[in-house]
């Protein structure tokens, strides 16, 4: 089934979202820096996935305030 939200329900969402990924960006960029000089190739998996949720929260980033954000940061 199928919930109809409106636009501020569906702006605290993307809100909410874009915060996890926030988050999660931080833990796993965390997580590979720890990782660096015991396991290299965790390391590697961690950053990865940092950039995952980099990306994520970019697009929900300009999704919430477009135009306020440079393409590279």
């Amino acid at each position: 089934m199928t919930d109809v939200v409106d636009s501020d329900e569906l702006l605290r969402r993307i809100q909410r979202a874009r915060s996890w990924a926030g988050r999660e960006e931080q833990t796993w960029k965390t997580r590979s820096e720890e990782l660096r000089p015991g396991d290299p190739d965790a390391a590697r998996d961690a950053e990865l996935r940092g950039q995952t949720y980099e990306a994520v929260r970019k697009a929900l980033d300009e999704i919430v305030t477009p135009g306020t954000h440079d393409a590279d940061g």
